[in-house]
């Protein structure tokens, strides 16, 4: 249970997506996998694996290892461009958004037994005037938010299957985490686990086609 109001600027949609929404996405994704597979990145200068997985869609996919965060138009391991967004993906982005240009990345984190992730902010991006849309697949998780400082407060809630969370105005770099997922609490993906799509604008509108 949410105790107090969100951060400024966050808006929590519980249940947007129906069962067949959510049926018809983790399909796309699963597509989405197929051609551009699950790595594991690791932290910059460490190299201390992450224990989410991760790929991407869209022109752009963002990326982690030893030489630092970015956003590049191809996969570290296979070299092909990412694949194309799915359309339910950018129906998500045109309804929720308010901005006026399409995402250009869709990072897709899968969270397997004991995965979670840490306090931190999405500011690899240019362009923050646009929002970070984030869609929940599978497996219920204890999601914590704060403010745009690491030491401000935080507060946790549950993000269940087919629930979205934006995080843009004020709370566009929010300090946001996951602690943990709930085992076994969809049936959604067969081996269950926790699927996050994030949607961002990389650059901004001025650079727009």
């Amino acid at each position: 249970m949410v105790r107090k109001a969100l951060p400024q600027g966050l808006r929590w949609l519980p249940g947007l997506l129906d069962p067949d929404e959510q049926l018809a996405l983790r399909d796309a994704i699963r597509a989405v996998v197929r051609a551009a597979p699950l790595i594991t990145p690791c932290m910059p200068r460490s190299g201390r694996p992450l224990s989410v997985r991760m790929s991407n869609c869209g022109p752009l996919g963002w990326v982690s290892d030893e030489t630092g965060y970015r956003y590049q138009p191809t996969h570290p391991e296979t070299g092909a461009p990412w694949p194309a967004m799915p359309l339910l993906l950018l129906d998500i982005w045109a309804r929720l958004s308010g901005y006026p240009h399409p995402p250009e990345a869709c990072l897709i984190n899968f969270y397997g037994p004991g995965a979670r992730l840490g306090l931190h902010q999405d500011r690899d991006e240019r362009d923050f005037a646009a929002p970070v849309v984030s869609v929940s697949l599978g497996d219920t998780c204890r999601f914590r938010v704060g403010g745009t400082r690491r030491s401000d407060p935080t507060q946790s809630f549950r993000l269940a299957s087919g629930d979205v969370v934006v995080l843009g105005g004020e709370s566009r770099l929010a300090f946001h985490g996951v602690d943990r997922v709930l085992t076994g609490t969809s049936r959604l993906l067969p081996q269950g686990g926790r699927l996050n799509l994030t949607l961002r604008r990389v650059n901004p509108a001025s650079e727009a086609p």
